[in-house]
């Protein structure tokens, strides 16, 4: 069983909010977490940007709170190098890990399965936002030596309190309960990963906190509410996301 700590998204599944006016200053998600971690053969490497730990609402904990200890790594930094971490490095070279990017390479995580004469073992996700994640998986070597993957799926992100670029743009938790569900073959995965986060937005919600639409809803409906950019570059990518198209 979970033990509960007191601690601002920790393993205990504690979310300490930040207006303690409007929010409760403690929220316990362990009652919303499995109550043993599940078991599974795939091993997780999560790489996360330096700027996601500061953030108070983020997935990566609760998705560790899920998973055996064994199963689930996260490496903090945004550079990384064969020479700085050799596990990383030896983890990266071998024909049973995955990475998902949704790169020009990328491979839909299904097909790729029906067709690979090595089933994988270890699967890679950046946590950032797009643009932490893009800087991450181009600037580091390590992360283009594994097969690419994607996940082509129909599901909205449940993770409605923080705002995402796209419609289509999933939380890490998310990309890792349909990805396990998939790799694992057992849909209740994604479920029992997605419990607990149902769980902390449903109680942001209910003590103030708003639903965010993504950045592209409100550009198409002429709902962004900040100025628009004067450098050329971020209004290209502006302009992509209105036209849905991946950046």
């Amino acid at each position: 069983m979970f033990k509960c700590q007191a601690i601002v998204l920790g393993i205990g599944g504690v979310v300490s909010c930040w207006n303690a006016s409007h929010r409760p200053l403690k929220v316990c998600l362990c009652p919303f977490l499995p109550a043993h971690p599940l078991s599974i053969s795939t091993h997780l490497y999560i790489i996360q940007h330096p700027a996601e730990e500061s953030k108070v609402l983020r997935t990566v904990p609760l998705l560790v709170a899920c998973l055996p200890q064994d199963k689930c790594t996260v490496k903090v930094g945004r550079r990384f190098s064969g020479e700085r971490d050799v596990e990383l490095s030896t983890v990266c070279q071998k024909s049973g890990t995955l990475i998902l990017y949704p790169g020009a390479e990328a491979t839909d995580l299904e097909e790729f399965l029906s067709s690979s004469p090595v089933y994988p073992s270890t699967l890679v996700i950046i946590d950032g936002t797009w643009s932490q994640a893009k800087d991450i998986f181009y600037k580091n070597s390590l992360f283009r030596l594994p097969k690419q993957v994607q996940l082509k799926t129909n599901i909205s992100s449940q993770y409605v309190i923080r705002m995402q670029p796209t419609n289509r743009c999933l939380s890490t938790l998310e990309c890792a309960a349909v990805a396990l569900s998939i790799l694992e073959k057992n849909v209740h995965i994604q479920e029992t990963l997605l419990r607990p986060l149902q769980a902390l937005c449903s109680f942001q919600l209910q003590h103030g906190a708003q639903i965010r639409l993504s950045k592209e809803h409100l550009l198409k409906n002429g709902l962004y509410p900040k100025p628009m950019p004067t450098s050329k570059r971020k209004l290209r990518k502006m302009e992509l996301l209105m036209n849905s198209v991946k950046i």
